[in-house]
């Protein structure tokens, strides 16, 4: 995990005389230092090594396991050797027998170092903006761990039993290699019963988090390009959401002389960026008081950089129904949105609810192009996996504008911001979608 404690395994020659670099080097408080080739074996099923030999798939699941070899049996989070058919080695990682996923393959415990060091060339963090991703689960070869950095502040999301098992152990890598001191660790409990673990909580309205001082009860102020916000580490997701910066920056440039209209603005990231980028008047909307306060707290911060927006709690869609319905019906000329920003929680949490989730996005997306002025831009987002892989959003978009009477054209499609990596052997850590569209 970090450069001091790391042990070279004993695998055999051939693999890794042939494949140096996946050369494992396990911690020794999680292999307690036993060479490889004494550690229990997960052979796979005739035909599946191919999904994870050399760097594949970052997640072995249980059906493609043939059987496991080993006395005693490995627990979760033991470390164990992966091997195909003929019983050869291909891999290693951390196994759970209740898990869905039976393996979580890793190539070198010197990620987090690793990723540490990629955030350097994205200048993260830099004297305009200290809140990233550190750590992005199986786009950095460490699945089921997320950590994100909120200032002086490291926010750990913990979906994997060996996250748990190995929590002191990860907890100081952490503090080694960003040099930061203040943990806040946060299992998700839903994710974790699924690992086998069980949870409870002190009543129904706690949530699930765990923090190694007082501090973590407590907002932390971040900045983002140049804007200071609050974060709470212990609120939504991780306290911030990290992943849209460069569509808020992009925001900021389009909004200039523009009325703009922020949709599910949460603590107001959009809303403050096009302030700041010179917007006629800004609307923020969430049917969160708490996100509210704490976003009209975040316009104090920033009053001398921009005029401040009008954060209200309502709801999205009967908001945006009640201006429609009054555009039909006022015989004056109201002012409509020349930018609307419409970035709903997540609809379709799998695939089972991906139609209904789809019905949903386009009844909010009708809506706000009946909204929009004509010649105007839409913003509009899924951070719903299922529907980023399954490539329906722009043809709902299309349905929706077919509804609404208006006409679209695709302006820019983005994902996550950069610090938020993907594994191409698995594309199901793409989710989100943001599509920015000029409205006739």
């Amino acid at each position: 995990m970090y450069r001091q404690g790391l042990r070279a395994g004993g695998a055999p020659a051939s693999l890794w005389a042939r494949e140096p670099w996946r050369s494992p080097r396990l911690p020794a408080r999680c292999a307690s230092a036993v060479p490889l080739t004494e550690l229990p074996r997960v052979v796979l099923k005739a035909g599946k090594a191919r999904l994870f030999s050399k760097g594949g798939h970052p997640l072995v699941y249980g059906g493609a396991v043939d059987r496991v070899v080993g006395r005693p049996t490995p627990k979760a989070g033991d470390a164990v050797v992966v091997a195909d058919g003929a019983d050869a080695p291909i891999a290693w990682g951390l196994f759970n027998p209740d898990s869905m996923f039976r393996v979580r393959p890793c190539t070198k415990w010197a990620s987090l170092r690793e990723a540490h060091l990629w955030q350097k060339p994205m200048s993260l963090p830099s004297a305009f903006t200290n809140v990233y991703r550190l750590i992005n689960s199986e786009g950095d070869r460490l699945s089921g761990l997320v950590v994100d950095i909120l200032n002086d502040r490291l926010i750990v999301a913990s979906t994997a039993a060996w996250a748990e098992r190995y929590r002191e152990h990860l907890e100081h890598c952490l503090k080694e290699v960003t040099g930061l001191q203040h943990v806040v660790w946060r299992p998700n409990e839903a994710l974790l019963q699924e690992e086998g673990l069980a949870y409870s909580r002190p009543s129904p309205d706690a949530p699930l988090a765990q923090a190694s001082d007082q501090e973590a009860e407590q907002p932390v102020r971040i900045c983002e390009g140049g804007l200071h916000f609050l974060a709470q580490p212990m609120g939504q997701k991780t306290g911030f959401y990290a992943d849209q910066r460069d569509s808020r920056a992009l925001v900021r440039t389009l909004a200039a002389g523009k009325h703009v209209l922020d949709l599910y603005c949460f603590t107001g990231g959009f809303a403050l960026n096009a302030a700041l980028g010179g917007a006629a008047s800004v609307r923020g909307l969430d049917t969160s008081r708490p996100a509210i306060e704490l976003a009209r707290q975040n316009a104090d911060l920033n009053s001398r950089e921009s005029s401040a927006p009008e954060f209200l709690v309502d709801d999205a869609a009967a908001f945006m129904r009640r201006e429609v319905d009054a555009l039909a019906t006022s015989s004056s000329k109201a002012q409509q949105p020349d930018l609307i920003i419409l970035d709903p929680p997540k609809l379709a949490p799998n695939r089972k609810t991906l139609n209904r989730a789809l019905h949903h996005y386009h009844r909010l997306n009708t809506l706000a192009m009946k909204l929009v002025a004509p010649g105007g831009l839409l913003m509009t987002c899924s951070c719903s996996g299922a529907v980023a892989q399954s490539n329906t959003f722009l043809p709902m978009l299309q349905e929706a504008a077919t509804a609404a009477g208006r006409r679209i054209t695709v302006l820019r499609m983005a994902g996550a911001s950069p610090d938020h990596t993907l594994d191409p052997n698995c594309p199901e850590g793409s989710y989100l979608t943001n599509v920015l569209l000029a409205v006739s």
